[in-house]
């Protein structure tokens, strides 16, 4: 039944739809609407008198700083604080959930600010790897035994050429957006860092000899972290498998592309994120920690001897 403006009927209930009851009309001070005379004013509104009460915290407050809760009407100020204090659900490797890619878009910028400063002192795009910058940061064993460890790191994000280029950074748009919003910013950029250095501890372990630059090793660890998140929410990951035998099928035909450093990065990623996403819930910050720190301190002793055979 819908009442036309104004008081409704004697013998009803005050009633707004969508919100809560009216007030009694009158009001003290000359204030219509707001309560009756001897009524407390409202919490933020002092200056308006009401009967009404916020359901949680039992101050008195007036329509317009009530909203509708499961039970009754809460104030806005408890509404407010039920938001900060609700613990919100988070992915199954801990982070929040709803936040957008930052790591990515950041990461794939300083690839291509890399292959354009190399571009520019070569003065070629195709043959970038001629500048001294990229002669300085590129992995080899020898200078890296000889203490220039950096380029175990540097290496990940220089290219030889735009093609190699593209490919890697297609990639790592494609598939570390989603991998970033499951795993989160810290995590993400975890993973991404230490399949970049499984790359480089193979290629250092198993091809000494050779010059080796590209993010393709990390982007071949973020391949299988995705197969490991989607195992893990039990999601068929037969698409992904199968982008990966394609990937060390091309890593194996193709010339002049280090498969060592593709499936280090590959088993890397997978071992990294299996540590993230399968750690218990009551300890998850602490295991993952340790977890990844072991990693990377394994990695750095494989590395170190390596230099030292190199």
């Amino acid at each position: 039944m819908s009442h036309p403006a104004g008081p409704p009927p004697p013998g009803d209930p005050p009633y707004r739809p969508g919100g809560p009851p009216y007030p009694a009309p009158g009001g003290a001070g000359g204030v219509p609407g707001y309560g009756a005379v001897g009524q407390p004013g409202c919490v933020r509104h002092p200056d308006r008198p009401t009967g009404l009460r916020c359901t949680r915290c039992d101050r008195p407050a007036c329509p317009e700083c009530l909203r509708e809760a499961s039970v009754g009407y809460q104030c806005v100020d408890c509404v407010a604080e039920g938001r900060r204090t609700t613990r919100r659900g988070v992915t199954v490797a801990g982070a929040e959930p709803g936040g957008k890619p930052l790591v990515v878009p950041i990461l794939v910028a300083l690839n291509l600010a890399m292959f354009a400063w190399t571009a520019l002192e070569a003065g070629s795009i195709a043959r970038n790897y001629a500048a001294p910058l990229f002669q300085d940061l590129a992995l080899r064993a020898d200078l890296v035994a000889d203490g220039e460890w950096w380029r175990i790191v540097t290496s990940g994000f220089l290219h030889v050429g735009p093609l190699h280029l593209a490919f890697n950074m297609l990639a790592l748009w494609i598939i570390g957006r989603d991998l970033e919003i499951v795993l989160g910013r810290g995590r993400f950029l975890a993973v991404y860092l230490i399949s970049l250095l499984g790359g480089s501890a193979t290629v250092m372990l198993f091809q000494p000899d050779a010059q080796v630059a590209g993010a393709s090793g990390a982007v071949f660890g973020l391949m299988g972290a995705l197969a490991v998140v989607l195992r893990r929410l039990r999601v068929p990951a037969g698409q992904v498998i199968a982008l990966i035998v394609v990937n060390i099928v091309l890593s194996v035909v193709l010339p002049n592309i280090s498969l060592v450093a593709h499936l280090g990065g590959l088993a890397i990623g997978a071992i990294a994120t299996a540590v993230l996403v399968y750690a218990p819930a009551s300890n998850r910050n602490v295991v993952q920690a340790v977890g990844l720190g072991g990693l990377t301190v394994a990695l750095l002793a494989v590395v170190a001897v390596a230099a030292s055979l190199a």
